[in-house]
């Protein structure tokens, strides 16, 4: 018998949802992981990240910052793809079993609210510089960091992307 893949519009879910599902998966014997962040313009880092937060445990739920929460945390212009369209890119990754979009600058309060047994964080941080890590620790689970080194930025692409066509364009043969 072959399982039917849920759909990205499926995997979206709300605060609550995030919260219940949790619960439930955690009442059948699964571990539970929280990844989050802005996902503006998804690339391979940030599908490392999830894959690798996915391997921490048996049901990965994701938090994605709200346009508001990245206009504060980013600045002026971003995010570039608003936060319906992130959540639903990051939900068709098959590593997620669920995106929710949060407004506040940190997920501290989700976390505390889902309570995950594992919290996986990018490797921008080191376990001493998750700003998080003491809400997870006080109610028991644990906080790690996955995926490979910070050799891919959002911003930096960007960045490539604003510079003049011609700077990146190779010369063409035979003009």
């Amino acid at each position: 018998m072959t399982s039917k893949a849920r759909s990205s519009t499926e995997k979206l879910v709300s605060r609550d949802e995030a919260v219940r599902g949790a619960g439930r998966e955690r009442a059948r014997g699964r571990r539970v992981v929280f990844a989050n962040g802005a996902f503006d313009l998804l690339h391979a880092g940030h599908v490392r990240y999830l894959e690798a937060a996915r391997r921490e445990g048996d049901w990965l739920v994701v938090a994605v910052n709200s346009d508001a929460s990245v206009a504060r945390s980013k600045g002026d212009g971003r995010p570039i793809i608003p936060a319906d369209e992130r959540a639903e890119i990051v939900a068709a990754l098959a590593c997620v079993d669920a995106v929710v979009v949060f407004e506040e600058d940190s997920p501290a309060v989700l976390l505390d609210e889902i309570r995950p047994d594992v919290h996986a964080k990018g490797t921008d941080y080191t376990s001493g510089s998750v700003p998080e890590r003491d809400v997870v620790a006080r109610y028991g689970g644990r906080t790690v960091i996955v995926g490979d080194p910070k050799d891919h930025a959002t911003t930096d692409v960007i960045e490539r992307i604003r510079k003049p066509f011609t700077v990146n364009r190779k010369p063409e043969h035979g003009t």
